[in-house]
């Protein structure tokens, strides 16, 4: 008889005392991998509850980002509440916040007081700046962090106009790097028996995925500004124009460029010495634009996807999101779930990706939990009733 398969998290119980995105998005992703998450919300609730879009009175905000978890209100003023909180933590395994830094201290609650209290509890901390610095106790939101960061003054389609990225990279990155460090936090505890603290920091999330920004400006001595779709060193690389729309084409190497040209109908394109290289490319992009949309234009948008599709050319149409729900590829990946709860028919929500050889354990999306809805059944999962 086989095994029954687990979730890697199955019996790591969180308690989640984050609040909108940042760290709601890292406690989804730990659901997904089966850990128990105990929402602990402040009276009123988490403020994302009343983030739109609304179906009646519940927010689909709020449902994308805390399906399977379990809500429990506590107020932590109130002694009655704390000393319920001190029970919770005595059987927890993390202990996750993204509150204003000083405020869990505010409460007692101070790393110095859980490492003695709760020497194998580990405490992942989310903040804007993290807790050093001249700017650790300014208050952050994603699109700070973004402009603080640099990601702002390289995205958009021209130097000086700048964008915002179109999903709140400043908090989704910052969630993913605290799975990340919460995992590893759990690897250091089964090797030393010992819980740990970790200070993240939005801004310094933001920095990280920099990418070769900051190796372009040490190197080349500029400052890197908005290319549009274009990539800064990879040519051609980016949103073309068709006769009837524009095409993602991405070309990695002169061998593929080679293989490009003649699929466009312009072997000698590739012969070129303003092209020959991808450094050449790169120095005439614009002329290559040029040249490479005068053949697009001929035809249409699907001709061109078809074609270069079949002789294996790296390219895409640009997606709406009502596209994304329909994507074949998306759907096959089960990366758009039905949401069926309460008043809600089949609303859609994002799903995990993460694909495991260990487990092929197919669920019904998890409910959202309404405020304080589980209580109950938190007190009685831990025995205190």
């Amino acid at each position: 008889m086989s095994k029954k398969k687990k979730l890697p998290l199955e019996g790591i119980v969180v308690l989640d005392l984050t609040n909108v995105l940042s760290g709601p998005y890292a406690t989804l992703i730990l659901a997904d991998l089966g850990a128990y998450i105990i929402k602990v919300e402040k009276p009123g609730g988490d403020d994302s509850r009343k983030y739109g879009p609304f179906e009646g009175n519940r927010s689909g905000y709020f449902i994308s980002l805390n399906r399977g978890k379990k809500s429990i209100m506590l107020n932590l003023k109130k002694k009655k509440d704390k000393l319920l909180f001190k029970k919770l933590l005595i059987n927890s395994d993390v202990l996750i916040d993204n509150y204003k830094l000083g405020t869990l201290e505010k409460f007692g609650f101070n790393w110095n007081y859980i490492s003695k209290n709760y020497p194998k509890l580990i405490q992942a901390k989310v903040s804007g700046f993290g807790e050093s610095g001249p700017l650790r106790n300014n208050p952050a939101y994603d699109i700070i962090v973004q402009a603080m960061s640099g990601i702002m003054s390289i995205t958009g389609r021209k130097k000086n106009e700048f964008v915002r990225v179109g999903t709140s990279i400043g908090d989704i990155v910052a969630g993913l790097f605290s799975v990340i460090g919460i995992l590893t936090q759990l690897i250091h505890r089964n090797n030393t028996n010992f819980g740990s603290k970790l200070d993240l920091s939005m801004l310094d999330c933001q920095v990280a995925i920099l990418e070769n920004a900051i190796a372009r400006h040490s190197i080349q001595k500029t400052i890197p500004v908005p290319q549009g779709t274009d990539h800064p060193t990879i040519s051609p690389f980016g949103s073309f124009k068709t006769l009837d729309g524009e095409i993602i084409i991405a070309i990695g190497n002169d061998k593929l460029f080679e293989k490009f040209s003649s699929v466009l109908g312009d072997k000698n394109m590739a012969k070129d010495k303003f092209f020959n290289t991808n450094s050449n490319r790169n120095k005439n992009l614009q002329k290559l634009r040029k040249k490479i949309e005068k053949k697009l234009k001929e035809k249409k948008t699907d001709y061109w996807i078809k074609k270069f599709t079949f002789h294996g050319i790296p390219n895409s149409v640009i997606n709406n999101i009502k596209d994304v729900v329909k994507d074949k590829q998306i759907n096959s990946r089960n990366m758009i779930l039905s949401y069926n709860y309460d008043s809600m028919k089949n609303l859609k929500v994002s799903g995990s990706p993460l694909k495991f050889s260990f487990s092929e354990i197919k669920k019904p999306v998890a409910k959202a939990p309404d405020l304080d809805e589980n209580r109950m059944e938190i007190l009685r999962y831990f025995k205190l009733i």
